[in-house]
C-alpha cells in the first residue's frame, strides 16, 4: 500500500521525524484558507498523487499569499501526472533550504535484508544520480533483527560523506525513520529531499512510505485507503477478499496459491511471445477454498476488466481437491450466465485431478477447454486471446 505524500508526513510527524506543517486542500478556496492558517510568508503548493516526477509535471509551485497560492492550486487540482489525476494538495509552510540530501530505508528481497540509501546529493534528480554516478550514493545493509541504531546510523552518515558537524544529527533522524520503517511494517520509507535548513535543522520536506499489505492485519490502515484512485477491479476484488493485482495484458490468471500464480504469470508471458506479445492480466490468487461462490467472484472481477481477451485457470489440487475445484468452475459459470463471455483454458493437476476432468467434461461448457499441462494451458489461453 503507497500513502500520499501527506500521509507519509502525518505518519513521521507520529514518530517525531522532523516536517514542515502541512495542511491537505481539495479546493482551490481550501488552499487560500490553508496558506492564511500556516502564516508564513512562502508556502508550497504539492499535487497529491502516488508517483514520482510531479516536480517536472508542475505540480510542485511556490506561493507568497493566501491569493496566489489559491491560484496555484486551481492550477494544479485536476492535472494528470502519469496517469494520477489530481484530487487533493499538501499547502506546506515554505523553507529555508541550505542543502538537500537522500535517504531511503526499504525491503531487500534478494538479499533478505534490509537495504539503506543515502546521498549528500538530494533533490529531484536522483535516479539519475544512482546512474551516472552511483559512488555518490551510498549503499548499506540493515540487519531486519537490530534496524537502524546509532551504530548504524552512524555508519550510513559516515559511507555517504556528510561533513563531521552534520553527522549527529542526520543520524539522529535516520534512526527515527528507521522506527517509522520497521514499526509500521513498511517495504519502503523514502525521503528525497531531506534537507539542512539555513538554521541548522534537518527536516524531512517529502515523504514516501509503502506498507506490508501482508501486515494489514496488525494495523488499523483504514485511513489510508484511497478507493478513489485505486483500480477499480482492484477495489471490487478487496471487498471479495481476493487477493488481486491488476496487470496489463490480455490474459487473465486465476491459480490457487502464490507461487503457483506467480509461476502461471511467467508461463503466460513467454507462451504470449509466439502470439504477438500477449501477457498476463492480472495476479488473482484465490486460495485453498476454491468453491463455487470464491471462483465465481474471481472470474467476474477478471471478467469485467475490458483487456482480458482469455482466462487461464490454473489449479493444483492439495486440500481442496480438483473435483471440488471443478464443481466451482461449473457453478461459477452458471452464477454469471451470460456475463462469462470470455473463453476459459482449465488445467488442474493434484488431488482427485481425473474426477475434477470428469466433471468438466460432462459439463460440456462452450467456453472452457481442457488442458493437462501448464505450458499447454498457457499456450492456448494466449492463442485464444490473440485470436
Amino acid at each position: 500500500m503507497d500513502l500520499f505524500e501527506y500521509q507519509a508526513r502525518e505518519l513521521f510527524e507520529t514518530h517525531g521525524v522532523p516536517v514542515l506543517r502541512g495542511i491537505v486542500a481539495t479546493t482551490p478556496q481550501q488552499a487560500r484558507a490553508a496558506a492564511v492558517r500556516l502564516g508564513t510568508d512562502v508556502v508550497v503548493v504539492k499535487a497529491q498523487v502516488k508517483t514520482g516526477g510531479r516536480g517536472k509535471a508542475g505540480g510542485v509551485k511556490l506561493a507568497r499569499s493566501p491569493e496566489e497560492a489559491e491560484a496555484r492550486a486551481a492550477d494544479i487540482l485536476g492535472m494528470d501526472i502519469k496517469g494520477h489525476r489530481v484530487n487533493a494538495v499538501m499547502v506546506t509552510e515554505g523553507a529555508d533550504i541550505a542543502e538537500e540530501y537522500y535517504f531511503s530505508l526499504l525491503l531487500d528481497r534478494a538479499a533478505r535484508s534490509y537495504l539503506a540509501m543515502c546521498s549528500v546529493e538530494g533533490g529531484m534528480e536522483i535516479e539519475q544520480l544512482a546512474v551516472e554516478r552511483p559512488q555518490a550514493l551510498a549503499r548499506v545493509a540493515v540487519d531486519p533483527l537490530v534496524g537502524i541504531d546509532q551504530a548504524k546510523a552512524d555508519e550510513i552518515v559516515a559511507a555517504a560523506g556528510f561533513r563531521e558537524a552534520d553527522r549527529a544529527a542526520v543520524a539522529a533522524v535516520l534512526v527515527t525513520l528507521g522506527e517509522v520503517f520497521q514499526r509500521n511494517d513498511a517495504t519502503l520509507v523514502e525521503v528525497n529531499p531531506l534537507v539542512k535548513t539555513g538554521d541548522g535543522r534537518i527536516i524531512a520536506l517529502d515523504g514516501k512510505v509503502t506498507l506490508d499489505d501482508n501486515s494489514r492485519f496488525r494495523h488499523d490502515w483504514d485511513a489510508y485507503l484511497d478507493e478513489a484512485s485505486d483500480d477499480p477491479l482492484e477495489v471490487k476484488a478487496r471487498a471479495k477478499h481476493l487477493n488481486y493485482v491488476k496487470l496489463d495484458g490480455e490474459v487473465g490468471i486465476i491459480g490457487n496459491g502464490a507461487g503457483l500464480v506467480m509461476s502461471t504469470l511467467d508461463v503466460v508471458a513467454y507462451a504470449g511471445e509466439a502470439h504477438g506479445g500477449v501477457k498476463p492480466a492480472n495476479f488473482l490468487d484465490i486460495g485453498g477454498g476454491a468453491n463455487a461462490q470464491v471462483m465465481a467472484d474471481g472470474l467476474d472481477i477478471i471478467l469485467n476488466d475490458p483487456q482480458v481477451k482469455s482466462v487461464f485457470v490454473n489449479v493444483f489440487g492439495g486440500i481442496t481437491a480438483c473435483d471440488e475445484v471443478a464443481r466451482g468452475i461449473v457453478g461459477a459459470l452458471d452464477i454469471l450466465g451470460e456475463d462469462a463471455a470470455k473463453p476459459l483454458v482449465v488445467r488442474l493437476d493434484g488431488n482427485n485431478v481425473d474426477l475434477g476432468r470428469e466433471i468438466l467434461r460432462e459439463r460440456n461448457h462452450p467456453l472452457v477447454t481442457i488442458v493437462d499441462t501448464m505450458d499447454g494451458g498457457a499456450d492456448a489461453a494466449a492463442e485464444q486471446a490473440r485470436a
